[in-house]
């Protein structure tokens, strides 16, 4: 599981100026995962964000600098995405990224407990 630790730090940094939210990390997606109130809210895998968020973004989202589709199975997994480092450089890039992330997270759905 490689993952960059700058970007880590980065997004704990980020994220620990939220109130009232629990964040938890977890290795999964062969990355660092960031769970907020135990649902998956972004993860890092290698030098790359991986971002969940409303699929009602998505246009929007894959005109984003940096956007990479996440594929499963052959399909494109909606709601979710990669972004490479040239998307999430600039403060403003990077905060667009958690945003979404946090602002979907409330309605996003928890993985069923095994």
């Amino acid at each position: 599981m490689a993952y960059n630790n700058e970007l880590v730090n980065r997004v704990r940094e980020r994220l620990a100026m939220e109130e009232n939210i629990d964040v938890e990390e977890k290795k999964m997606f062969s990355g660092l995962s960031f769970l907020v109130n135990g649902k998956m809210c972004i993860n890092i895998s290698h030098d790359n964000l991986m971002c969940r968020y409303s699929e009602e973004l998505e246009d929007e989202v894959s005109e984003k600098k940096g956007f990479l589709p996440m594929i499963m199975k052959g399909k494109q997994l909606k709601g979710y995405c990669y972004v490479e480092p040239a998307g999430f450089q600039r403060t403003d890039d990077f905060e667009y990224w958690i945003k979404i992330c946090l602002d979907y997270n409330p309605t996003a759905r928890a993985s069923k407990k095994k």
